[in-house]
Parts: structure tokens; sequence; C-alpha cells
């Protein structure tokens, strides 16, 4: 059967690309429905890499994750009270590092499964989407590498895909048939 279900996306913002010492400053999901969330992760007391031109993408300031940054604690809380079993992203490799490290931080295990977009794609939809995501992004005019923004850039370009490539959701491993 084709999936029909509009999945749930989530985005991190971090303090670098350092795959061994940077740490998730800001998270941002979209819901299937097109609901947005997001949070400013106060730093744990033991994050201390900070890239100035990573700051210098996202804009988000220490002292402002500091003054305005929710704890690792009640974030994992809050995505696991609002996520459901299955959440995807579009830079799996740098979204699952963020997320175990501030589920890990947190002493809390995830109630979700992190999961890369292209696993809902065919490879004609995997052509198409940087495509599709950039006239996402232009239409929308929403700054990017904001979470909440990023995740709501995947939720349109997923859907705009779908109506797109008639084929939608008969990836390998899916089938039209039940």
């Amino acid at each position: 059967m084709i999936n029909t279900t509009c999945p749930a996306f989530i985005d991190f913002e971090a303090s670098s690309l350092d795959l061994i010492a940077s740490y998730p400053i800001e998270v941002g999901i979209c819901m299937p429905d097109g609901t947005l969330h997001s949070w400013l992760i106060a730093p744990h007391v033991l994050w201390k890499d900070w890239s100035e031109s990573a700051e210098g993408i996202h804009g988000i300031s220490r002292p402002m994750l500091d003054a305005e940054g929710s704890t690792v604690r009640d974030v994992a809380r809050q995505l696991n009270e609002m996520l459901p079993k299955l959440v995807y992203c579009d830079a799996w490799t740098f979204d699952s590092f963020w997320l175990h490290r501030l589920f890990k931080a947190a002493r809390v295990e995830p109630a979700f499964q992190l999961e890369s977009i292209s696993s809902l794609l065919n490879p004609a939809e995997v052509r198409e989407w940087s495509t599709v995501r950039q006239a996402v992004i232009s239409e929308l005019g929403l700054p990017v590498h904001r979470a909440a923004n990023d995740a709501l850039i995947l939720h349109k370009t997923w859907q705009r895909i779908r109506l797109l490539c008639p084929s939608f959701g008969t990836s390998q491993g899916q089938s039209d048939e039940a």
C-alpha cells in the first residue's frame, strides 16, 4: 500500500559540524499536520565546543542559549511526548549524532526512531528532492538554518514531491499492493 500519511520531521542546529565535539543547540520539529515546535537548548556543562562560523550561519549565540535555552532533559522529555514512533530528517549522520548527544546528556532514551528522508523516496524522487527543496525555500521566504524552518521545509518538500511524483511511496521495500 502506498504511504499517504505525512510523516513528522526533525532538524537540529549545532555548535559546529565537528562529529566528535559538537552538540545540539536547537531542535525543531514539524508534525504530520504541519504544526511546528522548536527549542533552544542550553548547553550541558560538559559541552564546550563552539564555532563562530556556525554561529554566523544559524545566528544563535552562546549567550542566547544560556539565557533562553531549555535544559537537555526538558527538551528530550518534550520530544518523547510529542513525536510519533518514526521521525525523518535529511542529514541522518549529523542529526542522529546530535540526537544521541542530547538524549545521552539528558539520561533519557528516545521513544522514537530517526530515519533518513531518503528511505521514503524512490530513486526518481531522490533526484527531484534538491530542486523541489530549493523551490520550496524560495516560495516560503524563510531563513534556513533555523531548526523549525528547516523542519517545515522538509515537510513542504515532501508534500510537493508527493504531488509531483505519482509513484510516491513505491520505493524499495514498499509496494502498491496490500
